[in-house]
């Protein structure tokens, strides 16, 4: 079998180069021996896969993907696309959503990770219902503070009016967020409405600080991947929380570093508890954002995702990982 390539999303003003933003992996990639391929993401969201596929060679074999995020739904699309020209994505697209999508992974993590319960919503079924927001309030302990995402992105950048809940037991302003988070996110809500505990993380300055348990979502960017991006989580200091992103293949660590909003920032995470954790996933290549309690009682997982479309901090060696990713 030959060794895995690589595909890449293409520049949308140079079709024959990488995007821009995935420029230096796919250079540190050649440097290294290993086989790239470019694809049209903006094509794949729009529905035209064929389109989208059409540079990658006929019976190239096996393919990771390193790009934008990609709906759950267009990835079984480009998964199937890629089949009919005798390619393999190596991530199925049912590994895809368990480790994209919250309801995919929490049950694996939960006890590791915040709290969360999600009412399945599709963009156009307008939003949840009070008895929908009241029971799922209720599954969450219904009192106490809270965050709304959906099951990929929060809306971190408008905290007071579209994340933060200060009081589960308000339903009427449990209501506002939902209602304004579904408006804002409009065509981009991603599977439905979840919403998760807030906790409090160490942060990087040496205080406490408080977040939600979703620091940051894993993704490379925002409008073109699918979704508004997440911003920094809230703290009264300013300061980030101490967080560290760890890239696992097939079960081992291979790559740990800093989020890529503060690629300055390091930590060294206990992956005691988290390895057994990522295995019983059984996804070969995810991301896990780990945050460090501010009380010190040890790591949450703030974070699983997909490691095909989890962003890179710039500046940092992966070398070992893209020579993971084509030995695998």
């Amino acid at each position: 079998m030959p060794a895995p390539a690589i595909v890449f999303p293409a520049d949308p003003l140079n079709p024959r180069r990488p995007d821009p933003h995935f420029a230096w992996e796919a250079r540190t990639l050649r440097e290294l021996g290993g086989e790239q391929y470019l694809v049209d993401h903006d094509a794949l969201l729009a529905g035209d896969v064929a389109e989208a596929v059409r540079r990658v060679p006929e019976d190239c074999g096996p393919l990771w993907c390193r790009g934008w995020m990609i709906p759950a739904v267009d990835y079984a699309a480009f998964d199937r696309a890629l089949a009919d020209r005798g390619a393999n994505l190596l991530t199925s697209a049912a590994g895809y959503a368990s480790a994209h999508e919250l309801p995919g992974w929490y049950g694996v993590f939960e006890g590791a990770t915040p709290p969360s319960t999600w009412i399945p919503l599709s963009p156009a079924a307008g939003r949840p219902g009070a008895e929908q927001l009241a029971a799922a309030v209720e599954r969450l302990g219904g009192h106490g503070p809270a965050i709304v995402k959906d099951y990929v992105k929060s809306r971190k950048h408008e905290w007071d009016e579209a994340c933060y809940v200060p009081e589960l037991s308000d339903l009427a302003s449990v209501g506002r967020v939902v209602d304004r988070f579904v408006e804002l996110q409009g065509e981009f809500l991603a599977g439905g409405v979840v919403l998760r505990r807030y906790e409090e993380f160490a942060r990087a300055g040496g205080g406490d600080g408080t977040t939600d348990g979703l620091v940051n979502e894993p993704g490379a960017g925002g409008g073109p991947a699918g979704g508004p991006a997440g911003a920094r989580g809230r703290g009264g200091n300013g300061e980030r929380p101490v967080e560290a992103r760890v890239w696992w293949l097939d079960g081992e660590p291979v790559l740990v570093g800093p989020h890529p909003d503060a690629p300055g920032q390091s930590a060294e995470p206990d992956l005691t508890g988290v390895r057994p954790l990522v295995r019983a996933l059984g996804c070969r290549f995810v991301t896990t954002d780990l945050a460090s309690r501010a009380d010190g009682s040890g790591w949450r997982v703030v974070e699983v995702g997909d490691g095909q479309v989890s962003d890179l901090p710039r500046g940092i060696d992966a070398s070992g990982l893209l020579t993971s990713l084509i030995a695998a």
